[in-house]
């Protein structure tokens, strides 16, 4: 699967994290057909052929402030292309789980953890509602979708209740849920139009305060 994504994929240097290297599409159909083709059957679209706003923004308030992370137990949830789990791994985490439902984005994380030289578990297990006492938890780009956004927020707060620091990036998508949240970091993304139709928003990291 790795010697795939190596096909499909391009290594460069992402928005805002200029110090990383990743494997990533310029545009979404081609690689999008190549895993039809490769399973023979209609695939998810490769959300991680891109790094999407809310993950660079997340990695880059990591790589700033590798105190949130550094001799931490850190979870990835919904990794896409590993850009934020590997810069948890950079700034010192002492274990960075990323999880990903879907295969390809396992191997995509795989290969942009070695690609940046970092060790980096991947598992697709579903991990929503489960706590194996992570210190920090990132989340990036997941609140698209009004059913998924409900249970991934009820989720957090439960881990947060019980001391876990949260970090979630996000550009405001609808279902954010950002009456709980407070916006602590901003970027300024360059569009990418061939991946996202809205290309007017900042990238935004937001944290759960213990006093909400």
């Amino acid at each position: 699967m790795r010697d795939f994504v190596r096909q499909v994929t391009a290594v460069g240097a992402a928005s805002l994290v200029p110090e990383l290297r990743l494997r990533l599409a310029s545009e979404p159909i081609a690689p999008w057909s190549a895993t039809e083709v490769k399973m023979g059957a209609v695939q998810p679209p490769p959300f991680w052929a891109h790094a999407w706003p809310g993950g660079l923004a997340l990695a880059r308030v990591v790589l700033d402030a590798p105190e949130l992370v550094r001799g931490k137990r850190v979870l990835d949830f919904a990794s896409g292309c590993g850009v934020s789990a590997i810069a948890a791994a950079r700034a010192g985490a002492s274990d960075v789980l990323a999880t990903e439902v879907d295969p390809f984005a396992v191997a995509a994380i795989e290969e942009n953890a070695a690609l940046n030289g970092v060790t980096v578990r991947v598992s697709s297990d579903d991990v929503i509602g489960k706590d194996d006492g992570w210190d920090t938890v990132l989340v990036g780009d997941v609140f698209y979708q009004s059913e998924l956004s409900r249970r991934v927020m009820a989720w957090l707060q439960q881990l947060h209740a019980r001391g876990a620091e949260v970090r979630i990036g996000d550009p405001g998508r609808t279902f954010l849920p950002m009456d709980l949240l407070e916006c602590v970091a901003t970027f300024a993304v360059p569009p990418v139009p061939a991946w996202d139709s809205v290309v007017d928003r900042p990238a935004r990291v937001w944290r759960l305060s213990r006093e909400r």
